[in-house]
């Protein structure tokens, strides 16, 4: 019973079998990532373009029940740039300027998150972390990360974007310069100027929680708001409250498929953050739980009437670096932040917002590695082509269309991979070990027998190149050819009636050159295949071995054989003729 308890919520099992002396170090720990977690949080509400409170509310409940769902020590669950930029580009024109609305839309959003990410762990989807290739997800990051950086300018140099889009925005950019407001400009500047004096002095503080709280402290000392200076306003504490949505019900058609998307790179994202910490501190994870995690954190920020969450890499790395050793850390956080939620929202009212851009800024300046794009120039083309287009979709196109378009970069990645595989000519080395055929020289080819292998599982839409690669490949082999076979293993993996046809087709047409057709491995399922497809097996058809080493032992007999028989054919032939 207590087994299953513990499958059904991993961290119970730390929680119930926790040692004394952890508690220090995830106190410790815990106390960090509250202090960086707080003003992320309403940074990233503001992103969002909800009120700060609703950030707040967005890392307690989560960051609980991951640290009981999840099955990562480490991971930090909490309001994400990539997140919150995604829900604000699909929301902001739905709510069309009516907070309200535009709040209403963000918590129906994020419970069809986590609504997705809920069916894909009843479905055991888990192998979606590794859909988006991190080239992909890089480009997408990179994209993500500049849009946030030219869409806080407006808050650092205190103008208004009139703009949606990117490219807008940036052509703009003169026009706009010329109506810097300087007090607004110069608070920006001031606690950029804090958070790296802080970084230089004192590495290991919160720069962005106190370069705020000083930012807030002037506001209230001089009341730097006469000078027009915009902060975060009226902050409504308490618990959350659940309104009835005030939005037409078919607006919900426009969120399926963004709430989709959002899903699929939140766990992508938040997998390459768990699964790295996880293999730093020498445990595995469980992706089906991982997702079933987000989904359950997902819902529980949209009943607390929050907005979508991820893994958060930069609290997931002060949580390690400050020593968190269990999923504790997160519930303290969560604590701390709770009561700062319920009873001391108010003097968040004075927080600038030229401020928070700036932390904005600096956290998307982190996300942003365009080095490591055009280092994929040199390593890998492909991966830098698939960066690079998913980089500028969401530059030119926008955020939704360029996640979108990941997605299908993706999915067409893999069925390119399927479609058009490698293929291999095997051979056998001094030892008798069967190994692929190449420039070292150190397997030969087995005389009078061609071994082929295509890697990559054959279906309808592969047959026919295998079928061109196959006969390609065999016509540069020499003449004496006598039989071709197939390892079977890497691409017969499944009953496809037109692969079967297409082995019926190759058979008859070596026949007809006097060579015989041989698979090697899955015999079973091979001969309970033939049979279903009508295809004939052994002498009179296709033959069939367990695997490469029996086929090459049987067809090296079978040579001794015929070597054997022809020369007594021979030496019939010259005592009938000395005979005669």
């Amino acid at each position: 019973m207590l087994s299953r308890l513990y499958s059904f919520m991993p961290g119970l099992h730390t929680l119930f079998n926790y040692q004394r002396q952890w508690f220090a170090d995830d106190v410790r720990a815990a106390l960090s990532v509250a202090a960086v977690a707080l003003p992320v949080a309403i940074a990233y509400a503001q992103l969002t373009g909800v009120n700060a409170a609703v950030g707040l509310y967005s890392c307690v409940l989560p960051m609980m029940l991951y640290a009981l769902f999840g099955t990562s020590k480490q991971l930090i669950i909490g309001p994400d740039a990539a997140t919150c930029a995604v829900i604000a580009a699909v929301v902001t024109p739905l709510a069309a300027g009516d907070s309200f609305k535009h709040w209403q839309l963000v918590i129906t959003m994020t419970a069809m998150t986590g609504f997705w990410c809920f069916i894909a762990s009843r479905f055991k989807l888990g192998v979606l972390a590794d859909f988006l290739s991190k080239p992909i997800l890089m480009g997408l990051l990179n994209g993500v990360a500049i849009t946030i950086i030219v869409g806080q300018f407006s808050k650092v140099f205190g103008f208004t974007f009139d703009e949606r889009y990117l490219l807008e925005r940036l052509g703009g950019v003169p026009t706009y310069l010329s109506q810097t407001h300087i007090p607004t400009l110069l608070m920006a500047l001031f606690t950029l100027g804090v958070y790296f004096v802080l970084k230089r002095l004192k590495p290991t503080w919160p720069a962005s929680m106190f370069a705020i709280a000083l930012g807030a402290v002037f506001v209230w000392l001089f009341n730097l708001e006469q000078f027009e200076i915009k902060t975060i306003g009226t902050v409504t504490g308490g618990l959350p409250m659940f309104n009835t949505p005030v939005f037409d019900v078919g607006i919900i058609r426009e969120l399926v498929v963004p709430a989709l998307n959002l899903a699929i790179v939140s766990f992508v994202s938040m997998m390459l953050t768990a699964r790295s910490f996880a293999a730093k501190n020498g445990y595995d994870i469980d992706a089906d739980k991982e997702f079933r995690a987000l989904g359950i954190a997902n819902l529980a920020s949209a009943l607390s009437q929050g907005f979508a969450v991820s893994g958060a890499d930069s609290r997931t790395a002060v949580n390690d670096d400050s020593g968190g050793k269990t999923q504790l850390v997160s519930i303290i956080a969560a604590a701390i932040i709770g009561v700062i939620a319920l009873f001391l929202t108010a003097p968040l009212e004075f927080i600038p917002s030229a401020a928070l851009g700036i932390v904005l800024i600096i956290a998307s300046v982190h996300l942003l590695d365009l080095k490591a794009v055009w280092q994929l120039k040199f390593k890998d083309k492909q991966a830098f082509y698939l960066a690079s287009a998913t980089l500028f979709a969401v530059l030119f196109i926008g955020v939704i269309p360029g996640i979108t378009l990941a997605v299908l970069l993706g999915l067409f990645q893999f069925i390119r991979t399927v479609m058009r595989p490698s293929d291999t000519i095997l051979g056998v080395d001094i030892k008798g070990v069967v190994r692929s055929l190449d420039e070292t020289d150190k397997a030969k080819a087995v005389q009078g027998v061609f071994i082929y292998r295509f890697n990559s599982p054959l279906t309808y839409f592969n047959a026919s190149y295998f079928k061109r690669r196959l006969l390609e490949q065999y016509a540069r082999q020499k003449d004496d050819t006598q039989c071709v076979i197939i390892d079977a293993v890497p691409c017969f993996t499944h009953l496809d009636l037109s692969v079967m046809a297409m082995l019926a087709d190759l058979d008859v047409i070596f026949k007809k050159r006097g060579i015989r057709l041989e698979l090697a491995g899955r015999k079973r399922q091979l001969l309970s295949w033939f049979k279903t497809a009508g295809i004939a097996s052994g002498k009179d058809g296709i033959y069939i071995h367990s695997d490469l080493y029996i086929a090459l032992q049987k067809n090296s007999v079978s040579q001794h054989v015929d070597e054997v028989t022809m020369f007594q054919s021979q030496n019939s032939e010259e005592i009938n003729a000395g005979n005669n």
